[in-house]
């Protein structure tokens, strides 16, 4: 199985690396949402100004954004991202306490970073529905003490447990976007005539066209459908059902046509508009020599 160590000796562009690290993500991102599917929805978390004590304490954003903050300060002191395929969703983070890894260049310079994007439609699309039966049932468990009306709804007051898989599955779907970086570089390195003319024009539908593989899209929508559906299963122990090979008693942890849209409608569209971007950037700075070399080379 290909390293995800940059520092291994490996080719950090290997297609197999990219798709055994995309594959890893698929499992890492199920699992995570599984986990925060286990909490209500929590809207107060999302709300800037949401929790007076943070305003207290002068940070005026949300909780999720102030957990973020939090966590990213720490893991910035570690050096987290000064790997080329970790991104922050915060600002002004404090510099690393240890000194730089000598990473070997992969990406061509770039500014590209999506994540705005992943936390507003991760927030505003995705949690609400993944946590939808755990907030159902909240609801009918508060109706049942006595609780009725806006109060009975989507609140459960676990705000740490839920803003850490937050996070967890922020970061997961982070790395799975910007890796589309690495696959624009490999693609591009394996023959830059291709895509050379359409960054000088420029042309996103023709470099769309170039990138996009439906068959492998679809191919990914059955494997991640099968895998969320698998790994979804509460599983009690009894025996086999022999006529249709489904466990007795098995019930479903998360929605998972949710999972699958979360990839089709979010995910692979953002990871395709990352890839394009960074493609329009890959000549920024090179001289008219330079990129009439690369027309001309076989690429790697």
């Amino acid at each position: 199985m290909p390293s995800l160590n940059f520092m291994s000796g490996e080719d950090p562009l290997s297609l197999d690396r990219i798709r055994s690290v995309l594959t890893r993500l698929e499992d890492t991102i199920i699992f995570s949402l599984i986990e925060r599917a286990q909490f209500a929805h929590n809207p107060r978390m999302y709300q800037k100004g949401g929790f007076k004590e943070l305003t207290d304490l002068g940070f005026n954003g949300s909780w999720l954004e102030w957990f973020l903050k939090e966590t990213e300060s720490f893991h910035a002191k570690a050096r987290r991202y000064s790997s080329p395929d970790e991104y922050p969703f915060s600002h002004d983070l404090p510099e690393p306490v240890l000194p730089p890894l000598d990473f070997p260049a992969i990406l061509y310079p770039n500014k590209i970073n999506a994540n705005p994007s992943i936390l507003s439609f991760y927030t505003c699309a995705i949690v609400t529905r993944i946590t939808r039966r755990a907030t159902l049932a909240l609801a009918a468990k508060k109706r049942a003490n006595g609780i009725v009306g806006i109060e009975e709804f989507e609140d459960d007051g676990n705000y740490g447990s839920a803003a850490t898989l937050d996070v967890e599955v922020l970061q997961s779907i982070s790395k799975r976007v910007h890796y589309g970086k690495f696959v624009s570089e490999s693609k591009f390195m394996e023959n830059p005539a291709a895509f050379i003319p359409h960054i000088l024009k420029p042309n996103r539908a023709a470099l769309e066209k170039l990138i996009t593989k439906p068959e492998v899209e679809k191919r990914l929508l059955v494997r991640l459908h099968k895998k969320a559906s698998t790994y979804a299963q509460d599983i009690v122990d009894e025996p086999l059902d022999a006529v249709n090979g489904k466990i007795n008693g098995a019930s479903c942890k998360i929605d998972v046509d949710g999972v699958v849209d979360l990839y089709e409608s979010y995910i692979i569209p953002l990871t395709k508009e990352v890839e394009i971007d960074y493609l329009l950037n890959r000549l920024e700075g090179l001289s008219q020599e330079e990129i009439e070399k690369l027309s001309r080379s076989k690429g790697s």
